[in-house]
Order: C-alpha cells, then sequence, then structure tokens
C-alpha cells in the first residue's frame, strides 16, 4: 500500500484530533489563550457560558436564511421548520453522543419531491391538500437512512468506507461549497456595497481581531452591515407588522399523511442525500480534524440524519440535513464545540414561538446573507482541499485525476441544468442531482479502476 493514501478521509485522529483541556485553553484573566492564538476551540466553557451564547447565536443567524427558505418556497410553516431544525438538532446530538459539531436545517434536496406530490398552485398559494402526503413520502424517505445505518453496523465502517477514500470525499466537499457559491453571488447582487462590507468586517475581524472579535466575525459582519442598510434606506419592516408575537409552531392539519405513490415519489431521493450526508460528516471532520466517520460512527450519524428528518416531516416540517453554512463557520472560528451547536438549536426553538422575532430577522437584506454565505461556501471548499492535501492524495496518478475530474464536472454541470430525472410513470421518477450523481459516478470509478489500496483507519 502507498504511504499517502493509508488515511482516513479526515486527518488522523493522532494528528491535531486531541481535545484541548479546558486548562490550557483559560489564561488567569479567564479569556482563552488558544482563542487569542487562532488555535482550535474543543471546549467552548472555557469561554464562559455569555460567550458560548453568543457563539450559538452566531450560529443561529449562519443557518436562518437557507432554513426559512425552504418552506418559503414549498408553503410549509416557518416556525414548525424552525422548531423541528432545533429538536432535529438535538435529536442528532444525542444519537451522535454529542461528538459531532453539526447542525441539521432545511434540505433543498427534497424541493423536487415537493412539487411533483405537492406543486404550487395558479394563484401562487402553497398546495396545502397535498403537502402531508408530500411531508408523508420524506417520513419514509428519511426511515431509508435507517436501513443503511443498519447495514454499517452490521458489516463494519470499514467495508463501506472503502468506497469513501479522500480521492473521492476530497472532490465531493470541494464541489458542495461551489454549487452553494451561485447562490452566494445571486444574493450579493441585490446590494454590492452591502455585501461587500459585511464580507470585509468578516475578514477583518477574523483575520486582526483578538478574543471574542476573532470567534464572532459573522454575528459582527452581520450587525455593521445591518446598521449600514437601515442608513442607506435598504431594510423593509413590513414583514414584522404583519408577524404574530406569539404562535404555535405545530399544527396538527400540516401533519404528514401517507399515500403510496407520494412515497415512491420521494423515497429514492434518500439514495443522493446519504451520499451528501456522508460528504457533509468528512467535511465537519475535516475542518474539526476528528474522525467522526470513525467516531461516533457514520451509523449514528446517519441514523441521527434519517430520524431527524423523519421527525420533522411527521409534524409538517421539511426534511433536514447537516448545513454547510454552520460547517462554514465552525472553519472560520475554530470555535469545535458541539454544545455550541446545541445553543443554535435550542434558539432555534425558541424563536419558533415568537413570529414577530423571526420576521426581525427576515428583515435583514439579502445582499447581507450573501456577504457572508460569499466566505462561508468558499471555506467548505477549501476545507475539501485541505482534506485531499492533508492526506497526501496522489495526483500524479491518472486514476486519482480522473476520479476527481468526473466528481468535479459532474457535480457543477449537471447542478446547472437541475440534474438528471428518470421517469418511469406518471406519479413515479427519479431526480439525482448534481452532487448525488457526482458521488455515485465517483465511488463507481474508484471501484472499478485499478490501483485502489486505501483503506480506512477506524
Amino acid at each position: 500500500m502507498e504511504k499517502e493514501e493509508k488515511r482516513g478521509p479526515e486527518t488522523a485522529q493522532s494528528q491535531g484530533s486531541e481535545q484541548v483541556p479546558a486548562s490550557d485553553q483559560i489564561s488567569e484573566s479567564g479569556q482563552s489563550k488558544k482563542a487569542k492564538l487562532g488555535e482550535a476551540i474543543y471546549d467552548a466553557r472555557a469561554l464562559g457560558l455569555p460567550k458560548m451564547l453568543i457563539l450559538g447565536f452566531q450560529h443561529t443567524f449562519a443557518m436562518f436564511g437557507a432554513t426559512v427558505l425552504v418552506p418559503i418556497l414549498t408553503g410549509l410553516d416557518v416556525s414548525t421548520t424552525l422548531l423541528m431544525a432545533g429538536l432535529g438538532t438535538l435529536l442528532f446530538h444525542l444519537l451522535t453522543k454529542g461528538k459531532v459539531p453539526a447542525f441539521l436545517g432545511s434540505s433543498f434536496a427534497f424541493l423536487g419531491g415537493y412539487a411533483a406530490v405537492a406543486p404550487i398552485l395558479e394563484d401562487g398559494a402553497p398546495n396545502l391538500e397535498k403537502l402531508p402526503y408530500a411531508c408523508g413520502g420524506v417520513v419514509v424517505a428519511g426511515l431509508v437512512y435507517l436501513l443503511l445505518s443498519g447495514l454499517i453496523k452490521l458489516f463494519g465502517v470499514k467495508r463501506i468506507m472503502r468506497f469513501f477514500p479522500p480521492v473521492v470525499i476530497g472532490p465531493i466537499i470541494i464541489s458542495i461549497g461551489l454549487i452553494l457559491a451561485p447562490s452566494a453571488i445571486n444574493n450579493c447582487s441585490q446590494n454590492w456595497l452591502l455585501a461587500f462590507i459585511a464580507l470585509a468586517v468578516i475578514i477583518v475581524c477574523n483575520i486582526f481581531g483578538r478574543g471574542m472579535v476573532k470567534i464572532l466575525p459573522i454575528l459582527i459582519g452581520i450587525v455593521v452591515s445591518y446598521i449600514a442598510a437601515l442608513v442607506m434606506g435598504e431594510v423593509d419592516f413590513g414583514a414584522i407588522g404583519n408577524a404574530d408575537w406569539v404562535g404555535l409552531a405545530i399544527h396538527p392539519a400540516s401533519f404528514a399523511k401517507f399515500d403510496l405513490s407520494a412515497i415512491i415519489a420521494i423515497m429514492p431521493i434518500a439514495l443522493a442525500t446519504m451520499m451528501e450526508h456522508i460528504g457533509d460528516i468528512a467535511a465537519i471532520g475535516a475542518t474539526c480534524k476528528k474522525n467522526y466517520l470513525a467516531d461516533p460512527g457514520l451509523h449514528r450519524t446517519l441514523l441521527g440524519d434519517g430520524l431527524a428528518t423523519s421527525l420533522a416531516s411527521f409534524f409538517g416540517g421539511p426534511a433536514n440535513t447537516t448545513y454547510g453554512e454552520n460547517t462554514g463557520v465552525l472553519a472560520l472560528t475554530k470555535v469545535y464545540d458541539p454544545r455550541v451547536m446545541r445553543i443554535a438549536a435550542c434558539c432555534a426553538i425558541v424563536l419558533s414561538f415568537f413570529p414577530k422575532i423571526g420576521a426581525a430577522i427576515q428583515t435583514i437584506p439579502s445582499a447581507i446573507i450573501g456577504g457572508i454565505s460569499f466566505v462561508l461556501y468558499g471555506m467548505i471548499s477549501s476545507v475539501g482541499v485541505r482534506n485531499i492535501v492533508e492526506n497526501k492524495v496522489d495526483f500524479t496518478k491518472s486514476r486519482n485525476l480522473i476520479i476527481a475530474a468526473v466528481i468535479l464536472v459532474s457535480a457543477l454541470g449537471f447542478n446547472a441544468v437541475g440534474g438528471i430525472t428518470f421517469t418511469f410513470s406518471e406519479t413515479f421518477s427519479i431526480n439525482l442531482s448534481g452532487l448525488a450523481i457526482a458521488a455515485i459516478a465517483g465511488i463507481l470509478l474508484n471501484a472499478v479502476l485499478p490501483g485502489n489500496d486505501y483503506e480506512f483507519e477506524a
């Protein structure tokens, strides 16, 4: 076996994966030495509870825009979506032993399924009659995760991960960031000045900041650019006046209903989202320099994601998925404590019962979100590049070049044309996203091309 590909999708646990003791993180003044030096923080309790809460709130801002966009596009309830994102994240952390710093927000992968089962009406109103059946299909799709989780538990992660070496995972992670990039540019184009202010503040805080300023660049960027937006008259407060102060986040009329045709139409999407899940967990692991595919194990992360998706959909929310935006925040701040994500989850739950607060957050101009996403999405792709470099993937080998090339072109090219739809009947079709096609192509090429000597280190 060649030396360059003996490590797992993340850097080996022996290199940088040890938890930093709290005693090493705290200076006599109570501030984190590691934060000052720009090093990783694995236990945010060393910073104190107030600072932990602020960090959690920062992650809430990072996930908010994309999470509420899915219910806006499909007609699902925003409050239910926030509640289920929070509860789903807490469930995920429970099932993964609280080890993985992931936030579960709304998945865009199922938009095609919602459109097929519950298309928006001609007047632009949501199809409230059919939406519960679409949710039922997503409930079953979430249960498919449990099947793969069981297979991994039965046969062992080593056998499964042989199909996901760094030469496959690295380009997939890069593709995740690049696929998201156009949405950042589209948002920025609404007001490039605001986007530039947000981006500039984030860069200055992260590079030149000290203490909490260095690890709160997103929140500071939002505040500064929002003040600029107020001065420029770019903030619309109309949604706040129309929102209630307090409201129920659960609506029995929206609970999932089950229909065979809807299940058949939506369930296969899980095959694509499971591939994305593996890439996301690998990206989080590469960011934090911990082997989460081995500990707590891919079977646990799949179980958590799948059950969170089924839970959310049963109560009328969209499918859940591990969020790239929050992975970008991890890479930027180097605060890797899962407790911070759980604080963000609790913030989302609280917001779900106060629609007016959620509406106030929605007044943040899309250009500001674009400026923030500009760097966050780039961070995800950068993590993929780092994953390849740290695992010493040998690109002098033709097989590795071919695999990476096919993954990148498939992910970006097919995503640009909406993926590929396989129609088997009027009620049964499967849409594969560009990322799913790229993952499948990379896995197959890695399996059939000679020279696959990779072994996963659990």
